[in-house]
């Protein structure tokens, strides 16, 4: 965009939406969700931390899943900002957090808890739910919902 004494950038969004409703997954509990989130981080479950976030529509539908960080064997940090962000992309009602221990130890940490109650926050104040953090092994899964950690 040109004006007369200076430049504007032009901002634009985009998502990209070819999936059907109804061809969307479902997520109902914390152990459909663990079960997309380990395919994602296949390739690094054991080498690497990997942070993903599952964007959901109204209805519980996946809307996407997008790869927040990516760190080292003791961890990764993720910044809210970017995924409130992409929440307000893909027009979310939830998010669903999820991360993989190289360790197997799905315990989460001080840093891990700390981190998605500051997520947490910041949803309330876009009327987004945090619905959980799930951290997962090549074995089994943790969710912090279902241990009243959220």
């Amino acid at each position: 965009m040109k004006v007369d004494y200076f430049t504007i950038p032009e901002i634009t969004v985009s998502y990209k939406d070819n999936v059907k409703t109804s061809e969307r997954a479902v997520i109902g509990n914390s152990a459909d969700a663990a079960k997309i989130f380990a395919a994602a981080c296949k390739d690094c479950m054991q080498h690497h931390e990997e942070v993903y976030v599952m964007f959901l529509n109204r209805a519980g539908r996946v809307l996407g899943i997008f790869q927040a960080a990516k760190g080292g064997m003791a961890g990764a940090t993720f910044d809210i900002k970017i995924i409130l962000q992409t929440a307000l992309k893909v027009s979310a009602s939830a998010i669903l957090l999820s991360h993989n221990h190289p360790s197997g130890n799905t315990k989460p940490s001080g840093q891990d808890i700390s981190m998605t109650k500051a997520l947490q926050k910041g949803c309330q104040a876009l009327d987004i739910k945090l619905l959980d953090h799930v951290i997962i092994t090549d074995e089994t899964f943790t969710s912090f919902a279902d241990s009243g950690l959220l």
